[in-house]
């Protein structure tokens, strides 16, 4: 690999590649942004590419890009010399919209395409464009020798994936992989994000996988096969929402002074949550992130990484391992609330079992406001609200907090999906713009002012009186 170098999937044995990795960079109009691109035949698993093979390439600037909707140059080797007939197209598109979808894809019922093994399918999304032609913008894996597979849980920018046009024709092919490059198509269906978004709490969403030339051929024919979109999910993009750490843009940038409002909201409600707390450990936690060593998305990680003892010594622990797990994990979506509300809440029923008013919990969550999982939420709420704890939830930045709005009830009872309603009230909500200009201890007076009735209504409701603690000597 070359140092500044970004670089697409390999497309094996194909003379006509359509690469479905998409390139992010920083576009500045006031400034000759220079680029190279080079085409490579890798024929090793190494990731050098002195040893691989140079196509061709083609030298420009992002600014011929960007103001040309499609551009296509002819690949030339080194030193200006013609690469045969070889051309390279590229498009750009401005990033205008930070959410991304997910999707949960499985099929069942393939056609049998090898000859002596079953298929081994993958998918490819494309979205129409302007002209009417079709474009790559994701190919799952190769599940092998199976014509039931199930492709792995993939996230795909929405810009890139519909131009965020919820309604805009998105086609799939389904083929059966041949080392070759040969592939065999399955078969076909279009969608679009509006259709593939009723897929949701254990209903898919099913769609005929069909081959044009056998649905020609047989007028009995119904399809090559089912795809069935388990899950899908639009919302942000931490990537894009939070971006880099580094930048000053972003809502995890350490000020000069050691601060972001991350740390602002931590230390004005944990110094006064801390009093209540004998041993001051607390566990913390973080959600929506890629994490070390094999970078998979979590959505409760223990700060610390040390997932059999999360807990940090005081507010002054936490933030010190928030700052040492902040460079070490790659910021990412969705921002799913559920798991982390669930797991504390796991915590607090085992609290509940001794029967007595020693615990309560509060549950604090920092967001920059784009929650992903709403609906799985309100349930794990209306389940909470049965045990000894509160959820604080202060929102960081300029988001839309509709949805923040919802789970703290005050404009009504939240119900879970089934219906059923909180036992108490126990989340409450603030944006932390609306304090920029207000005294230090203003938040915390405002995010806690409920928690003591809380407290004492949980109680209350199981008749448990206060337990006795022996007066600390002064």
């Amino acid at each position: 690999s070359i140092p500044g170098c970004i670089t697409t999937k390999k497309v094996e044995n194909c003379q006509d590649p359509e690469f479905s990795k998409k390139l992010l960079l920083d576009y500045h109009f006031e400034k000759v942004q220079k680029l190279k691109l080079g085409v490579y035949d890798i024929d090793n698993k190494s990731v050098d590419l002195k040893d691989d093979d140079f196509l061709g390439g083609v030298e420009c600037t992002l600014g011929q890009i960007v103001s040309s909707k499609t551009f296509t140059r002819p690949l030339q080797l080194k030193k200006g010399k013609p690469a045969g007939k070889g051309t390279i197209t590229i498009t750009a598109e401005e990033i205008k919209d930070n959410r991304a979808i997910v999707l949960e894809v499985e099929a069942k019922g393939l056609d049998k395409k090898d000859l002596f093994g079953k298929s081994d399918p993958f998918l490819e999304f494309f979205k129409q464009g302007d002209d009417g032609k079709w474009q790559l913008v994701h190919r799952t894996e190769v599940v092998k020798n199976n014509l039931s597979p199930s492709w792995k849980k993939f996230t795909v920018a929405l810009q890139t994936f519909c131009n965020c046009d919820m309604s805009k024709p998105i086609k799939v092919h389904c083929s059966d992989y041949d080392s070759d490059g040969s592939h065999d198509l399955i078969g076909v269906f279009q969608t679009n994000v509006s259709e593939l978004q009723k897929a949701a709490h254990g209903s898919p969403v099913e769609f005929d996988c069909v081959h044009p030339e056998k649905k020609k051929k047989k007028k009995s024919y119904k399809n090559s096969g089912v795809i069935s979109v388990k899950g899908c999910q639009v919302g942000i993009d931490f990537t894009g929402s939070n971006g880099d750490p580094r930048s000053p843009q972003s809502l995890h940038y350490l000020s000069p002074d050691g601060l972001n409002q991350y740390l602002s909201a931590t230390w004005s409600v944990g110094l006064v949550v801390q009093d209540y707390d004998t041993d001051k450990l607390f566990p913390a936690f973080g959600f929506g992130a890629q994490v070390p060593p094999d970078f998979k998305v979590s959505h409760e990680f223990a700060l610390n990484f040390n997932p059999s003892n999360p807990y940090c010594q005081g507010v002054q622990g936490i933030v010190e391992a928030y700052r040492m797990a902040l460079p070490q994990v790659k910021l990412y979506g969705p921002t799913n609330f559920s798991p982390i509300i669930n797991h504390v809440a796991g915590i607090a029923s085992g609290a509940a079992q001794q029967n007595n008013a020693s615990q309560y919990f509060v549950l604090l969550i920092i967001t920059d406001g784009e929650i992903t999982d709403l609906d799985q939420t309100r349930d794990a709420i209306v389940k909470a609200s049965r045990l000894p704890m509160s959820i604080i939830i202060i929102g960081v930045g300029e988001a839309d907090f509709k949805a923040m709005e919802l789970l703290d009830g005050d404009d009504g009872v939240l119900k879970s999906l089934s219906g059923e309603p909180v036992t108490r009230d126990i989340v409450q909500f603030v944006p932390l713009r609306q304090f920029a200009n207000a005294p230090k201890e203003a938040l915390a007076q405002s995010v806690l002012a409920e928690v003591p009735n809380q407290l004492v209504s949980y109680f209350k409701m199981l008749k448990l009186d206060p337990v006795n603690i022996p007066a600390l000597k002064a």
